[in-house]
């Protein structure tokens, strides 16, 4: 019931055109793009990947007119072009862009992104009529997944497994790149690095975008409801039934993907009765490295995580035209923006600084609906970036699972005591939404947890931005492991 596919895929920003699209959006044809980070020697990922559930006709429906259809592909970096034939685009890495010279913005205004070039590249896993936590089945879930390194092909179990966040891909050197490499905390040298997609993230793997192989049609709001244990026992059968792996040396993420890293030491770091163990019974994740994250999503997550769904919910195009719902999406995304750092990290950045007037009359003034703050330019830029790479029903359905995160939900309350594998959790101490006593709370459950904290003015992405002390913290960890 499972096998292995693959798909090439491109970035595709709006600002090239695809050469020729050699047939019509209503015809039967392959998905083409093209893999362009083969300068990166440590990638190791096909050539050429087709999606299972992307091969059918592309079809209207009131998710996804013909209109909207093509300019959902023009914004998301799962890009479809329905072609039969190679095709070119311009494309180049939004997160270089400078700001629009209408805003008179630079790089020098910006703050540091967190994310690189965000691309659907990869290998698919498929795994067909899988069954949710909710007791739902998905007929096709795929994992689109990519891997660094070499395996040790007599043991089998020198793997780690990064897990990304809320809106990044499997492409780690995107985001984790200074982590990767020879000596570093993720050696491709000694081990085999693998990251996989988010199961309903956009980014290869089965999502809103795809389409039903029941009805023929992109799932849209029907998408079923993905929890945080269905993308990570996904994950674990990619790792024991396609890759043939025996055992996980340790399993790493931020926030999100630390939310999996927790997950992944439940289901598969407890022996003797573990839902993954080794052929002799010990568990299959022998570690776990979770960042920036808790046992649970909390009442305090949530609401900001809602927060940013009403503003999607309150676009006009929501009920009708959902992915066309991007003013909300923008606006969500600057919520996110704002949570994700500090209140010392705007003001050092921004303070209270004026864009360039732009009439005589808002030149005399320092406030009022004619002048423009930094931060005001700062947060729409990133709100209309991110629309290159992300859609409205995707996002409502990922914030949706990160929500679902709880540890406990379906298991005893000790759940956490019979993880005895050794867990690693940082935390950063200016993060105000996912607060360090969280990760000391985590700690506290775990019989060999310990707590190492990541000092950073950026809060909560921290965990992407400070790479050095990240870095360094996981190589004096993974260095006890046997």
């Amino acid at each position: 019931n499972k096998k292995t596919m693959t798909i090439v895929a491109r970035n595709y920003n709006g600002v090239g055109r695809p050469s020729a699209l050699g047939s019509s959006l209503g015809s039967d044809t392959s998905m083409i793009a093209a893999n362009d980070r083969q300068d990166h020697p440590k990638a190791h990922f096909d050539s050429s990947m087709i999606a299972a559930n992307h091969r059918r006709k592309a079809t209207t429906s009131n998710f996804l007119n013909s209109s909207s259809l093509m300019k959902l592909k023009s914004r998301s970096n799962q890009q479809y072009f329905f072609s039969t034939s190679s095709i070119s685009t311009t494309s180049t890495n939004e997160e270089d862009d400078d700001v629009d010279d209408n805003n008179n913005n630079n790089d020098d205004d910006e703050m540091k992104d967190e994310y690189g070039d965000l691309k659907a590249e990869g290998k698919i896993f498929l795994e067909r009529n899988y069954e949710l936590e909710d007791g739902s089945i998905l007929p096709e879930a795929q994992l689109c997944y990519q891997t660094y390194g070499k395996l040790n092909e007599e043991t089998r179990d020198n793997v780690i497994v990064v897990c990304h966040a809320l809106t990044g891909n499997a492409s780690l050197h995107s985001w984790w790149g200074e982590l990767l490499g020879e000596g570093k905390a993720f050696d491709t040298s000694k081990y085999l690095i693998v990251c996989c997609n988010i199961l309903g993230s956009c980014y290869g793997s089965t999502s809103p975008q795809c389409l039903n192989p029941a009805t023929g049609l992109p799932y849209g709001k029907d998408f079923p409801d993905v929890s945080v244990q269905d993308t990570v026992r996904l994950q674990l059968l990619l790792l024991q039934n396609e890759l043939r792996i025996r055992s996980v040396k340790s399993v790493i993420g931020g926030s999100f993907g630390g939310m999996q890293a927790i997950e992944f030491a439940v289901q598969g770091g407890i022996d003797q009765g573990g839902d993954f163990v080794c052929d002799d019974g010990s568990p299959f994740v022998k570690s776990a490295i979770p960042i920036a994250c808790g046992a649970s999503h909390t009442a305090w997550q949530i609401a900001v995580s809602e927060v940013q769904r009403q503003a999607i919910y309150a676009d006009p195009n929501w009920e009708t035209d959902p992915v066309n719902a991007t003013k909300g999406l923008s606006v969500a995304r600057q919520m996110g923006m704002v949570s994700y750092r500090t209140p010392l990290g705007y003001q050092n950045k921004f303070g209270r600084e004026l864009q360039q007037q732009q009439t005589e009359e808002s030149s005399l003034k320092s406030y009022g609906s004619n002048v423009r703050f930094k931060t005001q330019s700062y947060l729409e830029y990133q709100g209309s970036k991110f629309l290159l790479r992300f859609d409205p029903v995707t996002y409502v359905k990922m914030t949706e699972q990160m929500d679902s995160h709880n540890i406990y939900r379906g298991r005893s309350e000790d759940t956490l005591q019979n993880v005895r594998i050794p867990v690693m959790v940082m935390g950063i101490d200016s993060d105000v939404l996912y607060p360090l006593q969280e990760q000391r709370d985590l700690v506290s459950s775990l019989p060999r947890g310990t707590l190492r904290i990541i000092s950073s003015l950026d809060g909560h992405d921290g965990f992407l931005l400070e790479q050095e002390q990240v870095g360094n913290n996981i190589i004096e960890f993974l260095d006890t492991i046997q």
